[in-house]
């Protein structure tokens, strides 16, 4: 009896390590096609449940912030809800919250988002109201000042009035020395406040255009109804002539290690920040360096959380992020102090678990743990309509193809322990290296 149970055991934890790995995960069925204004659809018809997910993807994100305007596509994602030619403000609050659906937007650093999810028979309204605001949105005085104003009031909470705010602004502004992502999204108080409208309405003539956006619908609809719909309010918007201006700086390579005290009113405990710059997000590297980071760093059975949280006791938190950029993003180690330890301390002991990690890589039960923890969230992921898009919408901001969201789970699995040694001896060298020591100032104003 104690054999058979033995062997249960045993096959019960093979399959927790190995299960995940031989997952097949059905494809998405997309369809693609381009109007003659150029604007990308692309389709996901899933009649599991009664609702439709709209998404509308423009190409547009804190990088291309105009020059000494800081800020501006997160405050245009903001004016996207105010009033159009045909909609009062909030309109599109009321067509879904209205319906029992939802609404929000976001902006990244490379692009910029608005969805909805609503009963699938208020699609047709729903792409109605979309195309209205990119074409005749009201780019006025009074919608200018008010979402500026919401714009410079998140700036305060999220950044200021945060004991770490300023100090995930540093990740950024320190990290990088000339490409625009050193900005960051959220915007600058003293630039945001020179904006003008007359320099709004050039970005939204500039950028929201059909022929810089992509729209992706995930649901229950009659394909044929669904293109001839879009062929109706979305086909009559004009291409404009002008071209798109984008983004061409370069992060230069570094040649050595930056290192950099900063200090902030009201920091409770120090903190570290070491960065190093990553590959571009559509890079074959990245699903090996997501891998690192589950081992790193996913959850309370990690190596940074064994060792500087619960064996050391020095910190309080202890991460490894991948901050995942189009024009290549940061890989960084993250670290706040308990109470009575020193920044000093945090850098020593996320130095050593690196070069654990570069010295004898990782183990089986440990890339398979990690593997399975990264295909669970990817299955998770696309549970339902929303999920779906967007993960399409994911694939195309980060890689540029929609149907290598159907991909993603086979490269996490085609992931090996020397795929992991090896992409932690490229990136993360010493020259390659910045470090953010982060405390409070003493009372300084």
């Amino acid at each position: 009896m104690r054999i058979n149970i033995l062997w249960i055991t045993l096959a019960t934890l093979m399959l927790a390590v190995t299960g995940f790995a031989q997952v097949k995960v059905a494809p998405l069925p997309i369809k693609e096609r381009t109007l003659p204004n150029g604007l990308k659809i692309v389709s996901v018809r899933d009649d599991t449940s009664p609702t439709v997910a709209i998404h509308v993807w423009y190409n547009v994100g804190g990088k291309n912030d105009p020059m000494g305007k800081s800020g501006f596509a997160h405050m245009f994602e903001h004016m996207m809800f105010k009033s159009t030619k045909n909609m009062p403000n909030e309109k599109m609050d009321r067509l879904t919250e209205d319906v029992g659906g939802f609404n929000n937007a976001s902006t990244w650093d490379d692009y910029t988002n608005y969805y909805e999810v609503v009963p699938s028979n208020y699609l047709e309204t729903l792409l109605w109201a979309e195309a209205e605001r990119m074409v005749n949105l009201n780019v006025n005085d009074k919608n200018f000042a008010s979402e500026r104003d919401v714009v410079k009031e998140e700036f305060r909470q999220s950044v200021l009035a945060q004991p770490y705010g300023r100090f995930f602004e540093y990740i950024n502004s320190l990290s990088y020395t000339q490409h625009p992502y050193k900005r960051g999204v959220i915007g600058d108080l003293d630039q945001l406040n020179a904006a003008t409208p007359s320099d709004a309405k050039s970005f939204y003539d500039l950028y929201y255009r059909p022929d810089n956006a992509y729209l992706i619908v995930v649901g229950d609809f009659d394909q044929t109804k669904f293109d001839a719909w879009t062929d109706k309010y979305f086909g009559r918007i004009k291409q404009p002539r002008s071209s798109i201006p984008r983004v061409t700086v370069k992060e230069p390579a570094r040649t050595k290690e930056a290192r950099f005290e900063k200090t902030a009113p009201n920091v409770p405990f120090p903190a570290v920040a070491i960065t190093y710059l990553a590959p571009p997000s559509n890079d074959p590297d990245i699903a090996a360096i997501r891998v690192a980071n589950k081992i790193l760093s996913g959850g309370e059975s990690s190596r940074l959380y064994q060792s500087l949280v619960y064996k050391q006791q020095i910190a309080q938190e202890a991460s490894f992020n991948l901050d995942n950029k189009v024009d290549g993003g940061l890989l960084y180690f993250l670290a706040i102090g308990s109470e009575g330890k020193t920044s000093a301390e945090l850098e020593k002991s996320l130095l050593e678990e690196l070069k654990l990690i570069q010295t004898k890589g990782v183990t089986p039960s440990e890339l398979a743990k990690a593997k399975n923890q990264l295909i669970a969230d990817a299955v998770e992921s696309l549970e339902d309509n929303d999920g779906k898009a967007i993960a399409v919408e994911r694939s195309i901001a980060y890689e540029g193809n929609p149907n290598l969201v159907n991909t993603s789970v086979a490269r996490l699995q085609a992931v090996t322990a020397a795929d992991v040694l090896r992409v932690m001896k490229k990136y993360f060298t010493d020259t390659n290296r910045v470090v953010i020591h982060y405390s409070n100032d003493g009372g300084a104003k």
